[in-house]
């Protein structure tokens, strides 16, 4: 069971998708303006990691080596759609906000890396804690850097604005999205050399 566990905080801590892999980083600056997006991306890209890892684990031993990843990417393009078509059916708002960023999970190197590196090889329990450990761990570091852009940058939170609070315009900009990844990269890197 403490293997089980170990399987799931991997994504949260150790292998964290946005702060130690730097993957899925384009959805991360695009939509981490507001929390509520970062919260709609965030489950929408978990959900799709732990259905695609639970399916591709099946699968794995009858696709040949030829085509795994077309075959994966089938999959993967599978629960995307999904997704896509829960949203549009009950969060219009979040959906037309989100955009093109729900369709482009399909290409996100977390869930095709997870797919490939993980899903493929290992029991089909470890795949699915897998993709919860990595979709929770991206789903907090869009919470992070959108609860910092929202309520820095558009001086909201939540959507309600927040009194007598002067926001940093730059924040809520793209520019901003990096600046506040490369300072937090820094402090986690900071982190991690005082623990070392």
């Amino acid at each position: 069971m403490k293997n089980k566990f170990k399987e799931f905080l991997k994504g949260l801590i150790k292998e964290n998708p946005t702060f130690v892999l730097m993957l899925g980083l384009c959805p991360t600056l695009a939509i981490s303006t507001t929390i509520k997006n970062g919260l709609g991306m965030g489950v929408a890209t978990t959900f799709v990691l732990i259905g695609s890892n639970a399916m591709i684990n099946l699968i794995r031993k009858i696709v040949p080596d030829k085509i795994r990843i077309p075959c994966f990417i089938v999959v993967i393009a599978s629960f995307v759609t999904i997704v896509e078509l829960i949203m549009k059916a009950y969060v219009p708002i979040l959906d037309r906000a989100l955009g093109i960023y729900i369709p482009l999970i399909v290409v996100n190197c977390i869930v095709l890396a997870r797919a490939e590196a993980f899903a493929s090889k290992e029991t089909f329990l470890n795949s699915i804690l897998d993709g919860l450990g990595m979709g929770c761990g991206f789903t907090l570091a869009l919470l992070l850097i959108s609860t910092i852009r929202e309520t820095l940058g558009m001086g909201t939170f939540f959507d309600y604005k927040i009194k007598g609070f002067e926001p940093i315009f730059l924040l809520s900009l793209p520019s901003g999205a990096l600046l506040i990844i490369g300072l937090l990269l820094g402090f986690f890197n900071f982190l991690k050399e005082k623990k070392g």
